[in-house]
């Protein structure tokens, strides 16, 4: 599917409504993507004090940690679905309900069965959040505004994980790691109910002329059907669904493998107190939301000179992995805890800045009624790939005693995702 492309001037003004309605969904979903991250950060920060309250191995809590972003990955294929046909403010306003409760539940598990399943219900509640938020931008913004309002919705998670260290580590040593886990249950439920109550899908919304003609300006669009399942089948047919889910595999283990074992790592390499962790692991995710940003500006900016959108996304995205791939491997040779959270977060500044591309390619390569499709499916995939990060760590920790082989995989990784992007991920998707 092909999208025309216009001059930067020749656009309409945008209608109020439209820009009410694109307020309402960047700013909920700005914040659902801080409390999101806060929430799927929070076993990381309280690992070494759950492994000795509970008696947990190495191993054992990396096993607990890909629990997470398997049942996550799996999740991402009935929700791609669910989303395309009822829409983001249902499905996501179930979800965020789900994965809040299922977080404050979290307080109260015995054991490592109980603490696997509610890292199960954690995963199934949070899955359809990034790509509601992918298909909420592609539906009520132009294809020349998109990058932009992702990279604000996109470095807000980031901003999660940087505020996760230093809330997580405060509430848990005021409340222990189980009131830590009910206390940041709380928020997201009310947030839920805020999002259905006030967001609109738009095909629930009658649009008038001028408004369809804002959101048109890029291209005519057709009415999106919905995908049945011989179509949804052959997409794993087509090399560009492939190329997208091992491109961003490479995205999805390098923030896997940080933001599950950064804490750890800076505890048992550098010896850093509980207490201090939690404000230096901050850094590198701060950076991180940095690059998120600065990786929607950029496209835009490309995109309205002219650079068509699939290709200012693969370059930031090649680039990207690239540059992090080489930080991530000069990770163990920095000295002091400081240059090597500093490291990180350079690693992560620039696997950020490429992982917003990747959320823009999928919406320049899809057709428009299967946006969240698509994007579940890359999730499917990248997050299969994730999973193996904090179990190959655990692991390898129980017997090394060493993260630096770690590190090395990691980088090794995020090159064969740039690599991907290069030689595989070139055409729009389309469906006969």
């Amino acid at each position: 599917m092909v999208r025309s492309s216009m001059a930067p001037d020749s656009r309409p003004d945008k209608p109020r409504r439209i820009a009410r309605i694109q307020f309402v969904a960047v700013s909920i979903l700005s914040i659902a993507g801080v409390i999101n991250y806060v929430d799927r950060g929070s076993l990381a920060i309280a690992n070494t004090t759950i492994r000795a309250d509970l008696g947990i191995s190495a191993t054992r809590m990396g096993v607990l940690l890909s629990i997470f972003s398997l049942s996550y990955a799996i999740s991402q294929l009935p929700m791609g679905v669910l989303l395309d046909r009822f829409g983001e403010r249902l499905i996501l306003g179930v979800g965020m309900f789900l994965w809040s409760l299922t977080q404050a539940a979290t307080g109260f598990v015995k054991g490592f069965a109980s603490f696997a399943a509610a890292r199960v219900g954690l995963a199934v509640g949070e899955s359809p959040f990034v790509v509601s938020a992918v298909k909420s931008v592609h539906d009520w913004f132009d294809v020349r505004d998109r990058a932009t309002p992702m990279g604000i919705v996109n470095s807000c998670t980031t901003l999660g994980q940087a505020f996760a260290p230093p809330i997580l580590t405060i509430a848990m040593l005021a409340f222990g790691w189980r009131g830590m886990f009910v206390l940041i249950g709380i928020p997201g439920m009310i947030l839920s109910v805020a999002w259905y109550a006030f967001y609109r899908d738009r095909k629930d919304v009658s649009l008038n002329e001028p408004e369809m003609a804002y959101l048109e300006t890029s291209g005519r669009r057709s009415e999106p059907s919905r995908i049945t399942l011989s179509q949804w089948l052959g997409l794993f047919r087509l090399r560009t669904i492939w190329g997208i889910m091992l491109g961003f595999g490479g995205i999805n283990y390098t923030v896997w493998l940080y933001m599950s074992w950064m804490p750890n790592y800076l505890e048992a390499e550098h010896h850093v107190s509980v207490a201090k962790t939690g404000l230096i692991a901050a850094i590198p995710f701060s950076c991180g939301a940095v690059g998120m940003m600065l990786s929607g500006i950029i496209a835009d900016f490309l995109v309205r000179r002219g650079m068509p959108a699939i290709r200012s996304h693969r370059t930031l995205l090649v680039t990207g992995m690239t540059c992090s791939a080489a930080c991530t491997l000069l990770v163990p040779y920095v000295p002091g805890a400081m240059g090597a959270a500093f490291t990180i977060g350079m690693a992560l500044f620039f696997t950020y800045l490429a992982g917003n591309s990747g959320w823009g390619l999928v919406q320049s390569i899809a057709p428009r009624g299967f946006v969240g499709t698509v994007g579940t499916i890359q999730n499917f995939g990248s997050f299969i790939c994730a999973s193996f990060a904090p179990i190959i760590t655990g692991w390898l920790l129980d017997r090394t005693h060493s993260f630096h082989l770690t590190l090395v995989i990691c980088s090794m990784v995020s090159i064969l995702g740039a690599l991907s992007y290069l030689l595989i991920v070139k055409d729009p998707i389309v469906l006969n």
